[in-house]
């Protein structure tokens, strides 16, 4: 397994399974820039502190498989080449995977949650994790990751011919806590992958979703939340790589930040190959900026080598509260505090509507009231 360098100009230019393949990053790197390394605890440069402790507790549909492998499992590594040294070091370093399996032409009647839960972040732990639909299978898929922890982990999405799947990955982690993570979904004729990524708590998250076709009609649609708070830094880095005809693509990724050093990064790329005719794709970034003393960089990447394409775009837009919004609700009798919350509603609530597991759409909207709470209770 050695390196794979890819001839486009893209930010994702190598993927291998061996770490002497990445150089240790040193910030300059346009795929690091944005991202504090002092604060990823050694994970970017091999001196983390072994030891970690990361729990992962399933709770799995009656449809729904579930096991706990070695590395040695011949199904583990299959969709996804790690892309950059984390990557490549969570791919070395971890013990055990998890592979959830869901057979042909099965529907899952309910949601399979993997609980992952971090005991400890002074020290790093490492993670695997395989979803499998087969043909014409549906199911929906929630990762909740809480607790303390310094984590490194990949995830691969393998959708089979004709087969549905819905992704929930919840970043909620203790203030402490460091997570990098890669999650790679790889679609096959007729896949449909539905991904929703909500990250509200740690120090520095760093999340990676991509997405690949192996056959025509593929749609994958990625969506995005996260409310940043001061001193934290999340950041989401996309990558929707089309390489064959009459594929879709729509990724819609919003944000608010409050307080000062409160660092919200996006980077979405959008590669349309010269064999992918027929391509729709349309990616955007919001962010809804609350108060001084905050950092947005949104970087919107397109790449289109062909001429016949079904349509393409890309959009980002970062701004304040409009006064003239505020203005209106206040004076209908509206108190501030209740206006702004209305608007911070409105902007985020359109994304968390779809969230499909009541459980997780109604966590995440508590998740946002105490946001606010917070920084209403400073008034």
């Amino acid at each position: 397994m050695g390196l794979d360098v890819k001839p486009l100009s893209t930010l994702h230019e190598k993927a291998s399974y061996d770490l002497g393949d990445f150089e240790v990053p040193t910030g300059r790197e346009e795929e690091w820039r944005f991202t504090p390394l002092r604060r990823l605890h050694g994970l970017h440069n091999g001196t983390a502190q072994d030891g970690g402790k990361v729990i992962v507790d399933v709770e799995a549909a009656p449809e729904v498989t579930v096991e706990t492998v070695g590395r040695d499992d011949a199904r583990i590594g299959k969709a996804y080449v790690p892309a950059d040294r984390v990557s490549a070091q969570a791919w070395n370093s971890f013990a055990h995977a998890t592979v959830v399996t869901v057979p042909k032409e099965a529907v899952a009647s309910a949601p399979t949650v993997l609980r992952v839960r971090g005991e400890d972040a002074s020290a790093a732990a490492y993670g695997h994790t395989t979803v499998i639909l087969e043909p014409f299978a549906e199911a929906t898929v929630v990762l909740a990751h809480r607790g303390s922890a310094t984590y490194a982990d990949n995830v691969e999405f393998v959708v089979g011919d004709g087969a549905r799947l819905s992704v929930i990955s919840l970043q909620d982690w203790t203030d402490d806590s460091v997570h990098v993570s890669h999650q790679h979904a790889r679609l096959g004729r007729d896949a449909r992958f539905v991904s929703h990524n909500i990250s509200l708590g740690g120090d520095l998250v760093r999340i990676s979703p991509s997405v690949a076709y192996e056959a025509p009609g593929g749609d994958a649609e990625l969506y995005g939340v996260y409310f940043v708070d001061g001193g934290q830094h999340l950041e989401h880095r996309l990558l929707v790589d089309h390489t064959v005809p009459h594929c879709r693509s729509r990724v819609d990724y919003r944000g608010a930040l409050q307080d000062a050093d409160a660092h919200a990064v996006w980077i979405g790329d959008v590669i349309i190959r010269a064999e992918a005719e027929g391509t729709d794709t349309y990616e955007l970034n919001r962010n809804l900026v609350l108060t001084d003393g905050t950092r947005v960089d949104s970087v919107p990447n397109l790449e289109i080598l062909t001429g016949e394409v079904a349509g393409a775009g890309h959009a980002s837009a970062s701004g304040r509260l409009d006064d003239e919004h505020l203005f209106y609700l206040q004076a209908r009798g509206i108190t501030f505090d209740e206006a702004r919350r209305m608007v911070v509603r409105g902007f985020l609530g359109q994304l968390v509507e779809r969230i499909e597991v009541d459980e997780v759409r109604d966590k995440v909207r508590r998740a946002i009231e105490a946001e606010l709470d917070v920084r209403d209770g400073d008034r």
